[in-house]
């Protein structure tokens, strides 16, 4: 056959291996890396709002609400520098992290004014109880005022500081219906004018008589120009020890209106001189600064006279 005769022409098929993703592309790896980078900006964010204060979370707000207002007002939207701004926390020059709250500066301790008055109260206190017990060595230190230990007599009392000087029968101050001062008392007056002459408290001086009175009686001279002369006599003695003069700020005479001993008016030890050291109340007080309030002594019970 003719046909039979033509050479056959060979028939090639050409099989091209495809790849199992070829028909996907490589697009669906740029879709999981957006979702994988939304994800991560996604809980960032959550972590930020968390660890985040209201304050701070305001100040972003007013940022983003008025960027220039807030740039103009230094960094807060409310006129508030506590807001947060680029950094995070309270300062503009911070480019990065966030500022917690332990790095906020410390609150300053508000001292109320009565807190204030008895913290000085205690300050004087301390300072009168040194002054009590320099003037107990000074007598401790010298013969002769040692000798005269058992008249002298010191406490703290509401007022201050009160040194008294109280007659005995063997050795008064002054004799009787006299108000020249004995030659031996003469040297203890100048000595604690002279230990007095440093401290910066004012001082005041009480005279005080027993219940004898006058032969004269209450019209005359009395137990009242006695006690006030006696406390004056004193005064310049204490005054030529040291102490100047400006810092006497009452001298006074009590005659017998306040015995040490009230239930034995005629008794010698009624009859004395009291020096006061006074604190910064008591001044305040004589001078009319602050009411007057009943008198009691530093452990708060009534002081003795």
């Amino acid at each position: 056959m003719a046909g039979d005769s033509k050479k056959l022409q060979p028939i090639i098929i050409k099989r091209v291996k495809k790849s199992g993703h070829a028909k996907h592309g490589g697009a669906w790896k740029i879709a999981y890396a957006d979702f994988v980078t939304a994800m991560m900006a996604f809980f960032l964010l959550m972590w930020l709002l968390g660890s985040t204060t209201e304050g701070d979370k305001k100040g972003i707000a007013d940022f983003f609400n008025a960027p220039l207002k807030v740039s103009l007002m230094g960094g807060s939207g409310s006129g508030d520098s506590s807001h947060v701004l680029k950094g995070g926390g309270q300062d503009l020059s911070r480019q990065g992290g966030q500022v917690k709250s332990g790095e906020l500066p410390p609150k300053k301790k508000v001292i109320s004014l009565k807190a204030l008055e008895a913290e000085q109260k205690r300050g004087e206190i301390v300072k009168l109880e040194k002054l009590k017990q320099k003037v107990e060595e000074a007598i401790a230190a010298n013969p002769k005022l040692e000798a005269m230990r058992s008249q002298i007599r010191l406490d703290m009392m509401r007022d201050g500081l009160r040194i008294q000087i109280v007659d005995e029968l063997n050795r008064p101050m002054f004799d009787s219906g006299s108000a020249i001062v004995k030659p031996y008392m003469r040297e203890l007056l100048k000595e604690i004018g002279h230990m007095l002459s440093d401290v910066p408290n004012h001082v005041t001086l009480e005279g005080h008589t027993d219940a004898q009175p006058f032969s004269a009686g209450e019209r005359g001279y009395s137990n009242w120009e006695l006690s006030s002369d006696r406390a004056n006599a004193s005064r310049r003695e204490i005054i030529g020890g040291g102490l100047p003069e400006d810092r006497v700020l009452m001298v006074q005479g009590l005659a017998s209106s306040k015995l040490f001993i009230p239930e034995e008016p005629q008794n010698p030890i009624n009859r004395r001189i009291s020096v006061i050291v006074m604190n910064k109340e008591a001044e305040d007080r004589l001078l009319n600064i602050v009411p007057d309030t009943p008198e009691t002594d530093t452990t708060g019970q009534p002081a003795p006279r």
